[in-house]
């Protein structure tokens, strides 16, 4: 056993606790839209073919934003076939992920189903092989009320309210040479800046994501961010980042410190964002919107042979995620809060059954994958600010990330309720840790509301449809506050969350 520690200071506050952190994504790709969210025939469909029992783990995930409809997919897509009558709409060949789209889910159902889940839209538009003209069209669609063509053909559809999309996605990793429409960083740059100011000249009141790097590991990773933010950095509020993770080789000490290149990654786009804004002798200051992260085991994904056919939401992506993905995934979301003062919007990467915390069978079972429970009990523990946390703890080497913490930490304060929430991962794969937190600063006593832990022996265990509970949070055990000074132990390769409300 080791011992680590930090203080807890409700004067050190890094930033307020947004809740667009808490987002997702919601692409048309295999098997997250049809079979996931969208399954007219199944027992527990609602009157307009959605999934109740996903729509149900979506609220309890505690999902507050969900970009939509790509990803790569974005890149091809005609907005204009997902709308008007159902049986009217063309079938697409779709080349981003090699299928068949049947356009029955399109804008306008899918913000129906965004109001059930009580999301907010988050859309991107199609910058690959479309343009400015199709991005005022689909704004005029879904924001302006009526007494236009667009709009008024939204309201002979059903849709009397307009959709009121308030955060909007300027193409999708148009850096990505896989990207259908792929561009240099000044062609996009330009191409972003006129779309952004035809945009805001239809509604000022919109806020728009320009596109980072898909990657840290991009060639053109930073010198991207520079060339394009000098185009448009007077136009879009942020700039996005995408990352995605992995266990390389057995490399299982790496892996775990994968939220070490997440905040190395936010650094840089935040610092490039920064130079650029200098020299442009801007007062503003561009956000980061993390809108595509999740652990994915890419290199599965490429090593798999392409298919020969055009199948309809076909089985793409679905990993199993075991015990260290969510604790890798509870890691990553300490970053994301940690770095609170500069990424003010985040989208789990994805949903239902793409890389998702939540699963689900044709005609059968929804289940929460392991993935699952850190996110929903972040999103619902973390409230009020952000509090610088320090962790004194060992270190321990990798091969990726040199030395790192064996612990990592990040804390919120609620001043309304005077809650405080902490969240903590050991990484350390033998060792348990003997975490103590001085809470002197907090003046009255606090006592402990609730203590959750994800750990298991087993590191594959994973859940399945038929053992949908066999990973879980558990109450955590050991945890004492005396004389201001919180311990608790923390097994090896796991996550705790606890929450702690005045005595």
């Amino acid at each position: 056993m080791f011992n680590a520690s930090f203080a807890l200071d409700p004067a050190h506050v890094v930033a307020p606790v947004h809740r667009r952190t808490f987002g997702s994504f919601v692409e048309h790709m295999g098997r997250c839209v049809y079979t996931g969210i969208y399954e007219p025939g199944h027992p527990l469909a609602d009157e307009d073919g959605f999934r109740t029992d996903v729509l149900d783990l979506t609220r309890e995930l505690g999902v507050t934003t969900v970009r939509y409809p790509g990803g790569n997919f974005v890149s091809g897509y005609r907005w204009e076939d997902g709308v008007g009558p159902i049986a009217d709409r063309p079938r697409r060949r779709e080349v981003a992920w090699h299928s068949v789209e049947t356009n029955e889910v399109g804008l306008d159902e899918f913000a129906r189903w965004c109001a059930k889940a009580d999301v907010e839209l988050m859309y991107a538009v199609n910058l690959g092989t479309r343009g400015i003209q199709e991005a005022l069209d689909v704004h005029e669609y879904a924001n302006h009320p009526s007494g236009t063509y667009l709009s008024d053909l939204r309201v002979a559809g059903g849709a009397k309210d307009p959709h009121n999309i308030r955060m909007w996605c300027l193409g999708n990793e148009m850096d990505g040479p896989w990207q259908t429409g792929h561009k240099t960083a000044l062609e996009y740059g330009r191409l972003a800046a006129a779309t952004g100011r035809a945009l805001r000249a239809a509604d000022p009141g919109i806020e728009l994501v320009a596109c980072g790097s898909s990657g840290a590991g991009m060639p053109t990773f930073g010198s991207w961010e520079a060339t394009v933010l000098e185009e448009c950095y007077d136009v879009v509020d942020y700039i996005s980042c995408h990352a995605y993770y992995e266990e390389h080789d057995g490399d299982l000490g790496s892996f775990l410190a994968s939220s070490v290149d997440m905040d190395r990654f936010i650094a840089g786009v935040a610092a490039t964002a920064d130079a650029v804004g200098a020299r442009l002798r801007s007062r503003k200051k561009i956000q980061i919107s993390f809108d595509e992260w999740n652990v994915w085991y890419l290199s599965r994904f490429r090593a798999a042979p392409p298919s020969a056919e055009w199948p309809v939401a076909p089985r793409v992506i679905e990993d199993q995620y075991h015990v260290a993905d969510a604790v890798v995934v509870g890691g990553l979301l300490i970053s994301l809060l940690r770095n609170s003062d500069r990424v003010t919007a985040a989208s789990l990467a994805q949903l239902v059954n793409v890389i998702a915390p939540i699963r689900t069978e044709p005609g059968g079972p929804a289940w929460r994958q392991t993935t699952f429970h850190p996110f929903a009990t972040t999103a619902r523990l973390a409230a009020g600010e952000v509090l610088a946390v320090t962790v004194d703890a060992p270190s321990y080497g990798t091969a990726r990330y040199g030395d790192v913490p064996a612990v990592d930490a990040v804390a919120t304060h609620d001043p309304a309720t005077g809650d405080a929430s902490i969240f903590v991962v050991n990484r350390d794969q033998a060792a348990p840790a003997a975490l103590t937190v001085d809470l002197r600063a907090f003046g009255s006593s606090l006592r402990v509301a609730e203590a959750w832990i994800l750990a298991d022996d087993d590191l594959h265990a994973t859940n399945t449809a038929d053992a949908p509970d066999r990973v879980s949070l558990h109450p955590a055990e050991g945890v004492t506050v005396d004389d201001a000074r919180l311990t608790l132990p923390l097994p090896p390769v796991s996550w705790t969350a606890l929450r702690l409300t005045p005595a």
